[in-house]
């Protein structure tokens, strides 16, 4: 039985030689295995396949898909296929080719107790803060560096990191701010209106903005905007193997990548949450002088009474404390991120929660420590 490309053999039982010759090539189409399969069924007493080539014989991937239709076939019947006759080129492929695993149905995993879904998660949560504190390690270990000026750090990525946690994120403070010192005068205003006090939405909307609400609403927009671009710049860094590429050149990823965006994201929160005071006032002050008919000189010589400089320096550590926080989140959720685009969907996702989770516990420890200290 022979084509133009192909001939079996059958003399010398029980096994089948295949001899190829001609062009295999995929231009010319890929051959089927249908005339090996018939052969096979005629002759049930074959166990074993070879391969002799000619010198003519031309091939590309046409002959490699036609010798994996043939391997899967020969599989379920228990016939060997021996590929030494073939070029060793193919060999290769095939080899390589042969190692990929099969896709198969996902079997869903059963439901454990309660009590061993709580366990696992106690453990997970457990891993994760280990990985945390190897990772707040490093960054020691890589601020030491920087002051002893052995880091890599490049200032141009510096200058640029600055600009984006500061000048592309002012818009959006603004208009926030701005709202929020419009809403808290509305709030104020409807007890102070039962007894005429109407002028103590200055004092309300300073004190609030400046000692805690300025920095928290700062901190959640950064969150959104500057803590979830830094999650998925490294982990798409990391899911195309370019932090593994740093650190076969013997460069610290968090040094190079990681150590830049922290310090640019906490020289930048002051300066946006002292911004966010100023807005804050304006839309208190336009509420109360607009609606409320409120002396325009005597609300800020109000505000300027309530507004102690004490308030501003709280404000300026939740500030502090909360540029740290968000850098730390969305640099080491980039960095522990999956290989897959799936990885950082998922790393995104976690380091605007973790940020924001972490921005209501730092604000309350520091609210509980300033009521201790009297501040």
């Amino acid at each position: 039985m022979s084509s133009e490309k192909l001939v079996l053999d059958y003399s010398i039982p029980p096994t089948l030689l295949i001899q190829l010759s001609g062009d295999w090539r995929i231009s010319t189409g890929v051959l089927g295995t249908e005339e090996v399969a018939s052969g096979l069924t005629s002759h049930p007493d074959i166990v074993q396949i070879n391969f002799s080539v000619a010198q003519d014989l031309k091939w590309d991937s046409g002959l490699i898909a036609f010798l994996l239709k043939l391997i899967k076939e020969c599989g379920p019947k228990k016939i060997q296929v021996a590929l030494q006759g073939l070029p060793p080129e193919a060999q290769k492929l095939l080899a390589l080719a042969l190692k990929v695993p099969e896709k198969t149905a996902a079997v869903p995993q059963a439901h454990g107790s309660l009590l061993e879904e709580t366990g696992a998660k106690v453990l997970q949560i457990g891993a994760s803060f280990g990985l945390a504190f190897d990772f707040l390690g490093d960054m020691a270990v890589s601020l030491c560096r920087l002051i002893s000026g052995k880091s890599y750090f490049r200032w141009e990525d510096f200058y640029l990191l600055v600009k984006r946690c500061g000048v592309d994120t002012l818009l959006l403070v603004s208009l926030i701010s701005l709202l929020v010192g419009m809403i808290l005068a509305f709030v104020a205003s409807i007890q102070l209106k039962m007894f005429g006090a109407q002028i103590y939405i200055a004092d309300i909307v300073g004190i609030a903005m400046v000692r805690v609400l300025a920095a928290v609403m700062t901190g959640i927009i950064v969150s959104g905007r500057i803590g979830a671009s830094f999650a998925a710049e490294l982990g798409m860094m990391q899911a195309n193997e370019e932090i593994d590429a740093l650190k076969t050149l013997g460069i610290s990823p968090v040094e190079f990548l990681v150590i830049p965006r922290m310090l640019a994201l906490v020289l930048m929160m002051p300066i946006l949450t002292i911004y966010a005071d100023l807005m804050a006032i304006v839309g208190g002050f336009l509420i109360s002088v607009w609606m409320f008919h409120l002396n325009p000189l005597e609300y800020l010589n109000h505000t300027q009474l309530a507004v102690h400089l004490s308030y501003v320096w709280i404000g300026l550590i939740h500030s502090f404390v909360f540029g740290v926080i968000i850098a730390f989140s969305g640099c080491l959720r980039g960095i522990e991120c999956q290989r897959n685009a799936a990885g950082v969907g998922d790393a995104t996702t976690s380091a605007v929660v973790t940020a924001i989770t972490g921005i209501v516990i730092a604000t309350a420890i520091i609210t509980f420590i300033c009521q201790v200290l009297g501040v």
